[in-house]
């Protein structure tokens, strides 16, 4: 009896340890179920949290892009300016992250985000009373504020200088970086239009629009065609040539506009390396690649006359190519294989436009895999590959060109004078005793004039009542000059002027040896033809003048 209950109560035991096992695992995964459940549930929510603020970052950033795709056209309307000021105001408004999302048909973060210097330093030029005479510089403009400064306002300050009795006005002609400029810094540029009845409404009389465009292409010829409606509106006006004047039939045709800034860009290239001539960069394998726009437009023969040019003065290492590659021998496949088939193992790629902007920082110097830089480095067939971003417009002889191109438009108006006719009033005609003067020499080429050692001065001989003046130049580049037409000068009998070897001494003490003149003057103040002869055996029409005599 007392083994059966002692079983009994073994039995009970064992049941009851049972039970309690089952009872606690079963509360376990109770309750491990609330926690997953729970967990589950906060994720879930953290998620939500997190797309819906994903989905609000991106409609800021899309509210961005539709305002910047909004001011990213090439017309101004009314509503232009205020949508300039939004498009910048959600900006400001964005958060980094969000800056990062803004993409649109044109619209990326680079729009506001990048740092193209400081637009303070630029001077738009748009301010009213104008006076009677008005100097519009027109250009297709850039948003790369330090560019501007250094290619387009330099331009401008030095027309400025060389003519302050006419006041330099400024136009952009592409409107997308109008208002890109305005958005990003709030610099209010005219366009053509607006430059353009600004002047009527100044009450301006005399006109002369400079371009700064590269050559006769379409954007020179809208522009005439702008001028052109305005042109009953003053009592005179005139366009003057771009910077490689006028554009000739085939690509044999050059001119001295163009040898003028062949021959400066170059230079300029050259002094931005270590070799101390292009003869020796060549020497070393080393080629420069010049990089223009291109166009569909009858003027792109100036590109060929372009590198026809750089063979006439000798510059064998000096390509010609462009980012449109028409015409087709200068798209940029075809310049590698030129540059390879001469044999040149080092390149150097350098913009020939007269702003450095985008098309230089991207299109050539930029990191994707189409740039100039990263197709001539794909080619495989160049030890290295450089860049120099740099603008035509920051050249001091470029500078002096297109000065020449508005003294020449300005002589066209006919009854108007420079000032510096104007400061020689009453000189014309009158008698000087005999002695020595010190005269202005003023011609129409900035690749002929005096010595920059002796600011623009001849000395002026009157003896008997007849006139000579002495003039020294920068080299020995030209080696004759006539007095006269250059179709006259190759005639039998003709009077050739010989050189005389003059020394000059540089502000930084050197000195160089340099060509002279003694040219007879019949006249002050009024122009008359020189011809000269360069090195290369061919004689060029000029025009000079002489005036402001200052006894010695």
């Amino acid at each position: 009896m007392k083994k059966r209950t002692a079983s009994l109560l073994a039995a009970f035991l064992v049941l009851a340890l049972c039970l309690s096992g089952c009872s606690s695992s079963s509360s376990s995964e109770t309750t491990a179920a609330e926690t997953a459940a729970e967990t589950t549930a906060a994720e879930t929510t953290a998620a939500t949290e997190t797309t819906a603020e994903a989905v609000d970052d991106q409609a800021a950033a899309d509210e961005v892009a539709a305002l910047i795709d909004a001011i990213y056209v090439q017309e101004w309307t009314e509503d232009t300016e205020a949508l300039c000021a939004q498009a910048k105001e959600a900006w400001d408004a964005l958060t980094d992250e969000q800056k990062e999302l803004v993409e649109g048909e044109n619209a990326d973060p680079d729009y506001f985000g990048n740092d193209t210097g400081d637009a303070s330093l630029d001077d738009p030029r748009n301010a009213d009373d104008i006076g009677e005479n008005e100097l519009l510089v027109v250009s297709f403009g850039t948003s790369y504020n330090d560019s501007r400064v250094q290619d387009i306002k330099s331009i401008e300050d030095a027309l400025q200088e060389a003519y302050p009795d006419w006041s330099v006005r400024r136009a952009f002609t592409a409107q997308i970086i109008i208002n890109h400029i305005l958005a990003r810094d709030g610099e209010q540029i005219d366009n053509v239009e607006q430059a353009l009845q600004r002047a009527v409404d100044n009450g301006v009389k005399n006109l002369v629009v400079q371009p700064t465009h590269l050559m006769q292409g379409a954007e020179y010829d809208e522009l005439v065609e702008t001028v052109a409606e305005y042109e009953d509106q003053f009592e005179s006006v005139v366009v003057a040539e771009p910077l490689l004047g006028e554009v000739g039939d085939d690509a044999t045709v050059i001119n001295e506009d163009k040898q003028a800034v062949a021959e400066a860009v170059v230079a300029e290239a050259v002094a931005a390396t270590d070799y101390e001539s292009l003869e020796a960069a060549a020497e070393d394998g080393v080629a420069f690649v010049l990089m223009g726009h291109g166009t569909s437009h009858t003027a792109k023969v100036t590109y060929s006359q372009m590198q026809t040019q750089m063979e006439e003065l000798g510059y064998s290492n000096v390509f010609i190519g462009t980012v449109e590659g028409e015409p087709e021998e200068t798209e940029v496949q075809a310049v590698i294989a030129s540059v390879t088939e001469a044999g040149y193992t080092k390149v150097i790629l350098r913009p020939l436009m007269v702003v450095a902007g985008d098309h230089a920082n991207n299109d050539m110097a930029g990191e994707d895999e189409d740039s100039w830089l990263s197709q001539f480095n794909a080619s495989g067939n160049f030890e290295s590959v450089e860049t120099q971003i740099s603008g035509l417009g920051r050249i001091e002889a470029v500078q002096e060109l297109y000065v020449a191109h508005t003294a020449a438009a300005i002589e066209s108006l006919g009854d108007l004078t420079t000032s510096a006719d104007s400061s020689a009033e009453g000189t014309e005609g009158a008698a000087l005793t005999d002695g020595t003067y010190t005269v202005d020499f003023d011609t129409d080429s900035s690749m002929f004039h005096i010595n920059e050692a002796l600011d623009g001065k001849g000395t002026l001989t009157v003896e008997n009542g007849e006139m000579t003046v002495h003039i020294t130049l920068v080299s020995q580049n030209i080696v004759n000059l006539y007095v006269g037409l250059a179709a006259d000068a190759e005639a039998d009998g003709a009077e050739i002027l010989e050189p005389t070897v003059d020394t000059v001494t540089y502000s930084d003490g050197t000195s160089e040896e340099v060509y002279g003149f003694d040219v007879p003057v019949e006249a002050l103040d009024t122009e008359f033809d020189l011809a000269i002869l360069g090195t290369k055996g061919t004689w060029y029409d000029h025009k000079v003048s002489v005036s402001n005599p200052e006894a010695e």
